[in-house]
Protein backbone atom coordinates (compact mmCIF):
# COMPACT_ATOMS: atom_id res chain seq x y z
CA UNK A 1 0.00 0.00 0.00
CA UNK A 2 2.99 2.36 0.52
CA UNK A 3 3.95 2.25 -2.95
CA UNK A 4 0.76 2.70 -4.34
CA UNK A 5 0.13 5.73 -2.54
CA UNK A 6 3.30 7.70 -2.66
CA UNK A 7 5.57 5.88 -4.82
CA UNK A 8 5.00 7.06 -8.35
CA UNK A 9 3.34 4.55 -10.61
CA UNK A 10 6.57 3.25 -13.15
CA UNK A 11 4.73 4.06 -15.88
CA UNK A 12 3.82 7.90 -15.51
CA UNK A 13 7.14 10.67 -15.96
CA UNK A 14 9.43 11.68 -13.36
CA UNK A 15 8.62 15.22 -12.53
CA UNK A 16 11.07 17.57 -14.21
CA UNK A 17 12.14 19.82 -11.63
CA UNK A 18 14.53 22.78 -11.22
CA UNK A 19 15.73 25.06 -8.22
CA UNK A 20 16.56 28.30 -8.28
CA UNK A 21 18.75 29.72 -4.95
CA UNK A 22 20.80 27.17 -3.23
CA UNK A 23 21.58 28.33 -0.13
CA UNK A 24 21.19 26.06 2.90
CA UNK A 25 17.27 25.24 2.91
CA UNK A 26 18.18 24.16 -0.67
CA UNK A 27 20.41 21.65 0.51
CA UNK A 28 17.88 20.68 3.14
CA UNK A 29 15.35 20.09 0.81
CA UNK A 30 17.38 18.11 -1.13
CA UNK A 31 18.02 15.63 1.36
CA UNK A 32 14.33 14.30 1.03
CA UNK A 33 14.35 14.81 -3.06
CA UNK A 34 17.27 12.74 -3.36
CA UNK A 35 15.19 10.02 -1.60
CA UNK A 36 11.88 10.55 -3.49
CA UNK A 37 11.03 8.53 -5.98
CA UNK A 38 9.27 10.49 -9.43
CA UNK A 39 11.31 13.89 -9.78
CA UNK A 40 14.18 14.36 -11.95
CA UNK A 41 16.20 17.74 -10.89
CA UNK A 42 16.78 18.99 -14.28
CA UNK A 43 17.96 22.60 -13.80
CA UNK A 44 19.65 24.58 -10.82
CA UNK A 45 20.52 28.37 -10.28
CA UNK A 46 22.30 31.41 -8.44
CA UNK A 47 23.95 34.19 -8.97
CA UNK A 48 27.28 33.14 -6.85
CA UNK A 49 29.66 30.01 -8.20
CA UNK A 50 30.41 28.58 -4.13
CA UNK A 51 26.61 27.87 -4.18
CA UNK A 52 26.64 26.26 -7.15
CA UNK A 53 29.99 24.24 -7.08
CA UNK A 54 28.54 22.96 -3.39
CA UNK A 55 25.28 21.66 -5.17
CA UNK A 56 27.09 19.96 -7.31
CA UNK A 57 29.07 18.18 -5.04
CA UNK A 58 26.02 17.00 -3.34
CA UNK A 59 24.86 15.49 -6.50
CA UNK A 60 27.56 13.59 -7.26
CA UNK A 61 27.97 12.37 -3.40
CA UNK A 62 24.16 10.64 -3.89
CA UNK A 63 24.49 9.12 -7.33
CA UNK A 64 22.38 11.69 -9.03
CA UNK A 65 22.79 13.17 -12.42
CA UNK A 66 24.12 16.57 -13.03
CA UNK A 67 21.58 19.39 -13.70
CA UNK A 68 22.25 22.27 -15.86
CA UNK A 69 23.37 24.98 -14.30
CA UNK A 70 22.06 28.76 -14.81
CA UNK A 71 22.81 32.53 -13.45
CA UNK A 72 20.35 33.78 -14.57
CA UNK A 73 16.68 32.35 -13.50
CA UNK A 74 14.98 33.99 -16.31
CA UNK A 75 17.58 31.49 -18.85
CA UNK A 76 16.13 28.80 -16.43
CA UNK A 77 12.49 29.38 -17.25
CA UNK A 78 12.51 29.22 -21.00
CA UNK A 79 14.28 26.10 -20.80
CA UNK A 80 12.31 22.91 -21.92
CA UNK A 81 12.39 19.89 -19.68
CA UNK A 82 11.15 22.17 -16.37
CA UNK A 83 7.75 21.83 -15.37
CA UNK A 84 7.83 23.18 -12.12
CA UNK A 85 10.96 25.37 -10.13
CA UNK A 86 10.67 25.85 -6.29
CA UNK A 87 12.32 29.18 -5.20
CA UNK A 88 14.08 28.54 -1.47
CA UNK A 89 15.43 32.27 -1.93
CA UNK A 90 15.47 35.07 0.59
CA UNK A 91 12.30 36.46 1.63
CA UNK A 92 12.54 39.34 -1.08
CA UNK A 93 13.40 37.21 -3.82
CA UNK A 94 10.55 34.85 -3.86
CA UNK A 95 7.94 36.61 -4.62
CA UNK A 96 9.16 37.51 -8.03
CA UNK A 97 10.35 34.20 -8.93
CA UNK A 98 7.56 32.79 -8.14
CA UNK A 99 5.16 34.71 -10.38
CA UNK A 100 7.92 34.89 -13.12
CA UNK A 101 7.72 31.09 -13.09
CA UNK A 102 3.75 31.34 -13.29
CA UNK A 103 3.95 33.59 -16.29
CA UNK A 104 6.25 30.86 -18.48
CA UNK A 105 3.55 28.56 -17.26
CA UNK A 106 6.19 26.31 -14.61
CA UNK A 107 4.07 25.33 -10.78
CA UNK A 108 6.13 27.06 -8.65
CA UNK A 109 6.91 26.07 -4.83
CA UNK A 110 8.27 28.63 -2.59
CA UNK A 111 9.36 28.66 1.05
CA UNK A 112 8.22 30.40 3.84
CA UNK A 113 8.34 33.96 5.25
CA UNK A 114 6.46 37.36 5.06
CA UNK A 115 5.67 39.18 2.59
CA UNK A 116 7.45 43.04 1.89
CA UNK A 117 3.77 44.28 0.64
CA UNK A 118 0.40 43.59 -0.54
CA UNK A 119 1.29 44.51 -3.95
CA UNK A 120 3.98 41.81 -4.59
CA UNK A 121 0.91 39.10 -3.36
CA UNK A 122 -1.07 40.74 -5.71
CA UNK A 123 1.30 40.64 -8.57
CA UNK A 124 1.64 36.72 -7.80
CA UNK A 125 -2.49 36.14 -7.72
CA UNK A 126 -2.79 38.02 -10.80
CA UNK A 127 0.30 35.90 -12.62
CA UNK A 128 -1.33 32.58 -11.31
CA UNK A 129 -4.99 33.86 -12.20
CA UNK A 130 -4.19 34.69 -15.79
CA UNK A 131 -1.95 31.99 -16.68
CA UNK A 132 -4.05 28.85 -14.85
CA UNK A 133 -0.52 28.08 -13.42
CA UNK A 134 -0.05 27.46 -9.63
CA UNK A 135 2.04 28.42 -6.90
CA UNK A 136 2.24 26.49 -3.59
CA UNK A 137 4.04 27.20 -0.15
CA UNK A 138 5.89 24.48 1.03
CA UNK A 139 4.97 24.99 4.28
CA UNK A 140 5.69 22.12 6.07
CA UNK A 141 4.11 22.73 9.17
CA UNK A 142 0.68 21.83 8.11
CA UNK A 143 1.96 18.11 7.45
CA UNK A 144 2.84 17.81 11.38
CA UNK A 145 1.52 14.64 12.50
CA UNK A 146 -0.27 16.38 15.22
CA UNK A 147 -1.98 19.33 12.88
CA UNK A 148 -3.09 16.80 10.56
CA UNK A 149 -4.53 14.93 13.23
CA UNK A 150 -6.53 17.61 15.08
CA UNK A 151 -8.02 18.56 11.44
CA UNK A 152 -8.98 14.96 11.16
CA UNK A 153 -10.64 15.51 14.87
CA UNK A 154 -12.14 18.94 13.60
CA UNK A 155 -13.40 18.04 10.72
CA UNK A 156 -15.29 14.82 12.81
CA UNK A 157 -16.78 17.52 15.21
CA UNK A 158 -15.11 15.95 18.17
CA UNK A 159 -13.88 19.61 19.08
CA UNK A 160 -17.20 21.51 17.97
CA UNK A 161 -17.65 24.93 16.89
CA UNK A 162 -14.29 26.76 16.69
CA UNK A 163 -13.95 29.98 18.62
CA UNK A 164 -10.15 30.57 18.71
CA UNK A 165 -6.67 29.77 17.86
CA UNK A 166 -3.00 30.29 18.90
CA UNK A 167 0.13 29.66 17.19
CA UNK A 168 3.55 31.20 16.64
CA UNK A 169 6.92 31.54 15.87
CA UNK A 170 8.84 31.07 19.17
CA UNK A 171 12.54 30.15 18.78
CA UNK A 172 16.24 31.80 20.53
CA UNK A 173 17.82 32.48 17.37
CA UNK A 174 19.98 35.29 18.76
CA UNK A 175 23.18 33.31 17.86
CA UNK A 176 22.75 32.89 14.22
CA UNK A 177 21.19 36.78 14.05
CA UNK A 178 23.71 38.45 15.81
CA UNK A 179 26.79 36.14 14.14
CA UNK A 180 25.39 36.79 10.79
CA UNK A 181 24.27 40.43 10.97
CA UNK A 182 25.84 41.75 7.97
CA UNK A 183 24.48 38.92 5.40
CA UNK A 184 21.66 36.42 6.74
CA UNK A 185 18.14 37.79 5.78
CA UNK A 186 16.73 37.41 8.85
CA UNK A 187 19.47 39.59 10.50
CA UNK A 188 18.67 41.97 8.31
CA UNK A 189 15.51 42.46 8.62
CA UNK A 190 15.42 42.18 12.57
CA UNK A 191 17.30 44.90 12.10
CA UNK A 192 15.00 47.27 9.85
CA UNK A 193 11.87 45.83 10.18
CA UNK A 194 9.33 45.85 13.08
CA UNK A 195 6.53 43.06 12.93
CA UNK A 196 5.71 39.79 12.66
CA UNK A 197 8.57 38.79 10.30
CA UNK A 198 7.84 34.64 10.21
CA UNK A 199 3.83 33.96 10.99
CA UNK A 200 3.02 30.98 8.77
CA UNK A 201 4.64 27.72 10.59
CA UNK A 202 1.22 27.79 13.14
CA UNK A 203 -0.88 30.13 11.04
CA UNK A 204 -0.65 28.01 8.16
CA UNK A 205 -2.04 24.88 9.78
CA UNK A 206 -4.94 27.04 11.61
CA UNK A 207 -6.11 28.46 8.40
CA UNK A 208 -6.45 25.19 7.20
CA UNK A 209 -8.57 24.40 10.28
CA UNK A 210 -10.55 27.03 10.17
CA UNK A 211 -11.37 26.94 6.31
CA UNK A 212 -9.42 29.82 5.12
CA UNK A 213 -9.99 30.62 1.81
CA UNK A 214 -13.17 28.62 1.76
CA UNK A 215 -15.92 29.50 3.13
CA UNK A 216 -14.14 31.72 5.86
CA UNK A 217 -11.29 34.60 5.65
CA UNK A 218 -8.93 36.70 7.67
CA UNK A 219 -10.76 40.27 8.16
CA UNK A 220 -8.43 42.00 10.07
CA UNK A 221 -5.35 42.02 12.49
CA UNK A 222 -3.80 44.46 15.35
CA UNK A 223 -0.46 43.98 16.11
CA UNK A 224 1.76 44.98 19.18
CA UNK A 225 5.41 45.08 19.71
CA UNK A 226 7.20 45.07 22.90
CA UNK A 227 10.36 47.37 23.26
CA UNK A 228 13.69 45.83 21.48
CA UNK A 229 16.42 44.85 23.97
CA UNK A 230 17.43 41.53 23.96
CA UNK A 231 19.28 40.80 21.12
CA UNK A 232 21.31 43.91 21.25
CA UNK A 233 22.12 43.11 24.94
CA UNK A 234 23.73 39.72 23.18
CA UNK A 235 25.10 41.58 20.48
CA UNK A 236 26.90 43.35 23.14
CA UNK A 237 28.55 39.80 24.21
CA UNK A 238 28.24 38.29 21.43
CA UNK A 239 29.07 40.71 18.83
CA UNK A 240 29.41 38.36 15.46
CA UNK A 241 32.77 39.09 13.06
CA UNK A 242 33.13 43.07 12.69
CA UNK A 243 30.68 44.48 14.29
CA UNK A 244 31.54 46.25 17.53
CA UNK A 245 30.32 45.34 21.03
CA UNK A 246 26.56 46.59 20.82
CA UNK A 247 26.68 48.17 18.11
CA UNK A 248 24.11 46.88 16.26
CA UNK A 249 20.10 48.32 16.80
CA UNK A 250 17.28 46.29 16.03
CA UNK A 251 14.33 47.24 14.75
CA UNK A 252 11.83 44.38 15.96
CA UNK A 253 10.75 44.22 18.95
CA UNK A 254 11.27 41.17 21.25
CA UNK A 255 7.75 39.75 21.51
CA UNK A 256 5.40 40.80 18.67
CA UNK A 257 1.61 39.99 19.32
CA UNK A 258 -0.81 39.85 16.57
CA UNK A 259 -4.52 39.04 16.60
CA UNK A 260 -6.73 38.17 13.43
CA UNK A 261 -10.31 38.84 13.35
CA UNK A 262 -11.89 35.58 10.61
CA UNK A 263 -15.15 36.57 8.59
CA UNK A 264 -16.39 33.81 10.65
CA UNK A 265 -16.05 35.38 14.02
CA UNK A 266 -12.81 33.08 15.05
CA UNK A 267 -10.23 35.27 16.93
CA UNK A 268 -6.37 34.25 15.92
CA UNK A 269 -3.36 35.15 18.72
CA UNK A 270 0.08 34.94 16.96
CA UNK A 271 3.31 35.05 18.48
CA UNK A 272 6.93 36.22 17.03
CA UNK A 273 9.85 36.14 19.20
CA UNK A 274 13.15 35.04 18.62
CA UNK A 275 15.20 37.02 20.75
CA UNK A 276 14.78 35.77 24.05
CA UNK A 277 15.80 32.68 25.93
CA UNK A 278 13.35 29.63 25.92
CA UNK A 279 12.81 26.01 24.63
CA UNK A 280 11.19 26.65 20.61
CA UNK A 281 7.44 26.21 20.45
CA UNK A 282 4.75 26.86 17.74
CA UNK A 283 2.59 27.27 20.39
CA UNK A 284 -0.42 25.99 18.82
CA UNK A 285 -3.94 25.90 20.31
CA UNK A 286 -7.31 25.28 18.72
CA UNK A 287 -9.89 25.41 21.42
CA UNK A 288 -13.97 24.81 20.50
CA UNK A 289 -16.76 24.75 22.40
CA UNK A 290 -16.21 20.96 23.15
CA UNK A 291 -12.78 20.69 23.51
CA UNK A 292 -9.08 22.19 22.89
CA UNK A 293 -6.02 21.29 21.78
CA UNK A 294 -2.96 22.85 23.53
CA UNK A 295 0.78 22.24 21.99
CA UNK A 296 2.61 23.48 24.66
CA UNK A 297 0.86 21.10 27.44
CA UNK A 298 1.34 18.12 25.17
CA UNK A 299 -2.43 17.61 25.50
CA UNK A 300 -6.06 17.61 24.50
CA UNK A 301 -9.01 17.90 26.49
CA UNK A 302 -12.55 17.06 24.80
CA UNK A 303 -15.36 16.91 27.04
CA UNK A 304 -17.28 13.93 27.53
CA UNK A 305 -14.15 11.90 27.09
CA UNK A 306 -11.19 13.08 28.89
CA UNK A 307 -11.06 12.68 32.35
CA UNK A 308 -12.35 15.02 35.01
CA UNK A 309 -12.14 14.99 38.77
CA UNK A 310 -13.82 16.42 42.04
CA UNK A 311 -11.85 18.55 44.10
CA UNK A 312 -12.52 20.37 47.27
CA UNK A 313 -11.15 23.99 47.80
CA UNK A 314 -9.91 25.98 51.04
CA UNK A 315 -13.56 27.18 52.17
CA UNK A 316 -15.21 23.41 51.76
CA UNK A 317 -16.66 23.99 48.53
CA UNK A 318 -16.44 20.96 45.59
CA UNK A 319 -15.09 21.81 42.39
CA UNK A 320 -14.19 20.05 39.31
CA UNK A 321 -10.80 19.06 37.98
CA UNK A 322 -10.48 19.06 33.78
CA UNK A 323 -7.39 16.93 33.06
CA UNK A 324 -5.08 16.56 30.00
CA UNK A 325 -5.53 13.93 28.03
CA UNK A 326 -1.53 13.32 26.08
CA UNK A 327 -1.62 13.44 22.21
CA UNK A 328 -0.47 10.38 22.12
CA UNK A 329 -3.51 9.27 23.62
CA UNK A 330 -5.45 10.11 20.47
CA UNK A 331 -3.48 8.39 18.28
CA UNK A 332 -5.40 5.47 17.57
CA UNK A 333 -8.71 6.64 16.94
CA UNK A 334 -7.71 10.09 14.87
CA UNK A 335 -4.29 9.30 13.56
CA UNK A 336 -4.45 11.50 9.95
CA UNK A 337 -4.54 8.57 7.68
CA UNK A 338 -1.79 10.18 6.00
CA UNK A 339 0.63 9.73 9.19
CA UNK A 340 -1.21 6.14 9.78
CA UNK A 341 0.62 5.28 6.42
CA UNK A 342 3.58 7.19 6.94
CA UNK A 343 5.06 7.25 10.22
CA UNK A 344 7.22 4.36 10.57
CA UNK A 345 8.89 5.67 6.98
CA UNK A 346 9.65 9.20 7.39
CA UNK A 347 12.73 10.49 5.55
CA UNK A 348 14.28 14.40 4.94
CA UNK A 349 14.12 17.23 7.50
CA UNK A 350 11.96 18.12 9.73
CA UNK A 351 11.10 15.31 11.33
CA UNK A 352 9.95 13.88 7.77
CA UNK A 353 7.42 16.99 7.27
CA UNK A 354 9.67 18.59 4.47
CA UNK A 355 8.94 15.25 2.52
CA UNK A 356 5.26 15.24 2.60
CA UNK A 357 5.05 18.97 1.11
CA UNK A 358 7.65 17.98 -0.98
CA UNK A 359 5.10 14.65 -2.05
CA UNK A 360 1.82 17.44 -2.12
CA UNK A 361 3.38 19.97 -4.34
CA UNK A 362 4.73 16.83 -6.92
CA UNK A 363 1.51 15.00 -6.86
CA UNK A 364 -0.22 18.57 -8.08
CA UNK A 365 2.31 19.07 -10.83
CA UNK A 366 2.26 15.39 -11.98
CA UNK A 367 -1.97 15.48 -11.91
CA UNK A 368 -2.28 18.78 -13.12
CA UNK A 369 -3.97 20.01 -10.02
CA UNK A 370 -4.10 22.85 -7.65
CA UNK A 371 -1.77 22.36 -4.78
CA UNK A 372 -3.41 21.94 -1.01
CA UNK A 373 -1.67 24.79 -0.09
CA UNK A 374 -2.55 27.67 -3.42
CA UNK A 375 -1.53 31.22 -4.15
CA UNK A 376 -4.54 32.27 -2.21
CA UNK A 377 -3.18 30.92 0.66
CA UNK A 378 0.37 31.89 -0.16
CA UNK A 379 -0.72 35.77 -0.45
CA UNK A 380 -3.20 35.40 3.10
CA UNK A 381 -0.43 33.92 5.57
CA UNK A 382 2.52 35.83 3.97
CA UNK A 383 0.80 39.20 4.20
CA UNK A 384 0.15 39.12 7.67
CA UNK A 385 4.03 40.42 7.75
CA UNK A 386 3.62 43.66 5.93
CA UNK A 387 -0.02 44.01 7.65
CA UNK A 388 1.62 43.96 10.79
CA UNK A 389 4.35 46.35 10.18
CA UNK A 390 1.48 48.71 9.19
CA UNK A 391 -0.22 47.96 12.80
CA UNK A 392 2.65 48.48 14.74
CA UNK A 393 3.52 51.98 12.83
CA UNK A 394 -0.39 52.26 13.69
CA UNK A 395 0.02 52.20 17.54
CA UNK A 396 -2.20 48.67 17.44
CA UNK A 397 -4.43 50.42 15.29
CA UNK A 398 -6.67 47.56 13.42
CA UNK A 399 -5.58 47.28 9.96
CA UNK A 400 -7.75 45.16 7.07
CA UNK A 401 -6.82 42.45 5.02
CA UNK A 402 -7.09 42.63 1.85
CA UNK A 403 -9.40 39.62 0.01
CA UNK A 404 -6.92 37.95 -2.15
CA UNK A 405 -9.77 36.03 -3.70
CA UNK A 406 -12.37 38.71 -4.67
CA UNK A 407 -15.43 37.22 -2.95
CA UNK A 408 -14.37 33.40 -4.46
CA UNK A 409 -13.98 32.57 -0.83
CA UNK A 410 -17.62 32.65 -0.41
CA UNK A 411 -18.76 30.23 -2.19
CA UNK A 412 -15.45 28.09 -3.96
CA UNK A 413 -15.74 25.01 -5.62
CA UNK A 414 -14.21 21.90 -3.07
CA UNK A 415 -10.22 21.50 -3.40
CA UNK A 416 -9.32 17.70 -5.32
CA UNK A 417 -9.54 14.87 -3.24
CA UNK A 418 -6.18 13.62 -2.68
CA UNK A 419 -4.31 11.71 0.02
CA UNK A 420 -2.24 15.48 0.83
CA UNK A 421 -5.32 17.02 1.43
CA UNK A 422 -5.48 20.04 3.69
CA UNK A 423 -8.82 20.98 3.30
CA UNK A 424 -10.61 17.64 4.30
CA UNK A 425 -9.69 14.43 5.37
CA UNK A 426 -10.44 11.66 2.41
CA UNK A 427 -10.17 8.07 4.02
CA UNK A 428 -11.05 6.87 0.35
CA UNK A 429 -7.89 8.14 -0.72
CA UNK A 430 -6.16 5.25 1.72
CA UNK A 431 -6.16 1.71 1.38
CA UNK A 432 -8.07 -0.17 4.75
Amino acid sequence: MWKALFAMNMTEASVKLGIIGLGARTEVLLVSLFALEGVEITAVCDVSDAPIAKTLNLFRAAGQPAPAVFKDYHELLRRGGVEAVLAPTSWNAHLPIAAAALRAGKYAGIEVGGASSTEELWQLVHAAEQTGAHCMMLENCCYGRNELMVLNMVRQGLLGELVHCEGGYEHDLRDGVSRNWDAHERSIHNRFRNGDLYPTHQLGPIAKILGINRGNRFFSLTSTASKARAQQAYNREHPGPGAAPGSLVFAKGDVVTTVIKCAGGETITLTHSISLPRPYSRNARVQGTKGIWLEDAGGIYIEGISRTSEEIDPAGNPYTVHHWDPVEKFYEAYEHPLWREYRDKTIGGHGGMDALALRAFLHAVRNRIEPPIDVYDCAAWMSVTCLSEQSVALGGQPVAFPDFTNGKWIRRAPAPAHPYSLDAVHPECFGP
